[in-house]
């Protein structure tokens, strides 16, 4: 079965005919051409492909494309402005601490911890671990993730003031 659908993402609206059970990652990734989101697991847990739906983190892998309508969707695409190369403060904290390595999972942390650092609520190494609980790794110990985002956090609690 098909059905119309106008799904906002990153300020841009995609129009599509598409089939009722097509999954949010793959609408993400085949009808709007974003391809940052990737799937890894398939079954909601290893968080790589975690975007933001009104501002909260969400599984695309498990989310019919058709529940997005009417929501606006941020993917990692929308965190760089993209004037002069310039990256989102949690991308250049992660580069500075050298916290990614495959790369493959970082969007998917990226888009589940920004929320946490942009609320300006203080973090501690504990909290940060707790909110990356749901995002898989297989090529870091963690640490340098954890330092990135209180790094991103420490600056933006430093700009705000």
């Amino acid at each position: 079965m098909k059905q119309e659908v106008s799904i906002s993402i990153n300020g841009t609206v995609y129009e599509r005919t598409i089939d009722v059970r097509m999954l949010l990652s793959d609408f993400i990734r085949h009808e709007a051409r974003l391809t940052g989101t990737h799937v890894g697991c398939e079954h909601g847990v290893c968080g790589a492909c975690t975007v933001q739906l009104d501002g909260e983190p969400v599984r695309s892998c498990i989310m019919l494309a058709i529940q997005a309508e009417g929501h606006e969707l941020r993917t990692v695409e929308s965190l760089a402005n993209g004037v002069d190369g310039e990256l989102h403060p949690l991308q250049q904290a992660f580069h500075e601490t050298h916290a990614l390595q495959c790369g493959y999972c970082t969007a998917g942390i990226l888009m589940s911890i920004e929320p946490l650092v942009e609320s300006g609520e203080p973090l501690d190494e504990e909290r940060v671990r707790e909110a990356l609980s749901g995002n898989l790794c297989r090529c870091t110990g963690y640490q340098q993730i954890v330092e990135a985002v209180l790094l991103a956090a420490a600056r933006r609690a430093e700009a705000v003031e």
